[in-house]
């Protein structure tokens, strides 16, 4: 039988090799492909992404609830009239050289340290730390009308906080920084007794909360400093022109009311900083009503021995000094006494 059938032609003869069927992708594949591994990297980066916020979120809400969230504020939502300010003579600092310089630094770089605020009983903001910042910003918009200095920047107190807390933290700065008088630091103590929202009507007792911070010795500085312009009142005239050493022995040597008033009456009538001085180491030499302008016997030397002061009179010998003498050992303390006085017996005039 012919292979061939009656078209002329045999069947095809099956290729020895057979031929394999490609399995590369097409364009639609590929589409899908690439449209699948698009979706699942978006998904990953989303997820991530939402891990991150949330994560930010958080931090976000702890930084504030503990306040370290700075804020831009107008100048005039704040006001200053809650706190007692920490400075005696606000008028003064307002137009000293001290404040051209501040306003000179924050005009060429701008505010660098917030103030801090607190929110008020009436809306509005009460500033707590920050005054000289301020007033610097406040004069600087008067001055030149320009929005960049309309606005400060703020740490704002978030949570309860008491009275107190908030005049330590006004007060705190400028104490590490040693920026206030002592009559001034007194005077904050005196203010915040005063204050219905303290609780601690003693001036003197308040001290040791607000300053809680310094040495025991300056500590008992500011209570004799509280205790000084609470007996003067207005008649100290010059209050931070007081020098330490000097007000504390003014607040030892008040004793008798009739001095008191002698002195009072006398430190009304001067007319500077200078004549007060004079009339309170007056008094304080004299110890018995001062008469202005009246010369007096000389009854006292003084000198420093390095940050001692030493106060002779006639039968007593007086040291002041930061030291606390009574956290010394008593065996130390004699025996400095005893070499005192055996230096003093080798004197000539010493018998």
């Amino acid at each position: 039988m012919s292979s061939k059938n009656k078209f002329g032609f045999a069947p095809v003869e099956p290729s020895a090799e057979r031929p394999t069927r490609s399995r590369s992708v097409g364009p639609m594949g590929a589409a899908v492909r690439d449209a699948a591994d698009s979706l699942q990297e978006s998904t990953a980066a989303k997820v991530e992404q939402r891990r991150r916020n949330s994560e930010d979120a958080e931090a976000w809400r702890t930084a504030q609830e503990q306040g370290r969230v700075l804020v831009v504020l107008p100048l005039q939502d704040i006001s200053t009239d809650d706190l007692p300010r920490d400075r005696l003579d606000l008028d003064g600092v307002a137009v000293s050289d001290e404040m051209e310089e501040l306003k000179a630094s924050i005009r060429d770089r701008g505010q660098k340290e917030p103030v801090e605020v607190y929110p008020g009983e009436d809306g509005r903001y009460q500033l707590k730390k920050g005054w000289r910042r301020f007033t610097a910003l406040s004069q600087l918009h008067r001055e030149t009308g320009e929005d960049a200095f309309a606005t400060i920047i703020a740490r704002v107190e978030t949570g309860p906080s008491d009275r107190i807390s908030r005049y330590v933290d006004m007060v705190e700065e400028n104490v590490v920084r040693e920026d206030l008088t002592f009559a001034e630091m007194a005077q904050v103590a005196i203010e915040a007794a005063r204050d219905e929202g303290v609780d601690e009507p003693d001036a003197a007792e308040l001290v040791n909360r607000l300053y809680a911070a310094l040495h025991k010795t300056k500590r008992s500085y500011i209570r004799n400093f509280v205790f000084m312009l609470n007996v003067l009142g207005d008649s100290l005239k010059w209050p931070k022109a007081v020098a330490r050493n000097l007000g504390v022995d003014v607040a030892r040597a008040i004793s008798d009311p009739e001095q008191v008033e002698a002195l009072k009456a006398a430190l009304e009538r001067c007319g500077s900083p200078e004549a007060q001085t004079r009339v309170l180491k007056s008094f304080v030499s004299a110890g018995t009503k001062p008469e202005r302008d009246a010369p007096k016997p000389k009854q006292k030397f003084e000198f420093f021995v390095g940050e001692t002061k030493v106060t002779a009179r006639a039968g007593e010998c007086r040291l002041v000094s930061d030291v606390d003498f009574t956290s010394l050992p008593k065996g130390a303390l004699e025996e400095a006494v005893k070499a005192f006085h055996e230096a003093l017996r080798g004197g000539p005039r010493i018998r």
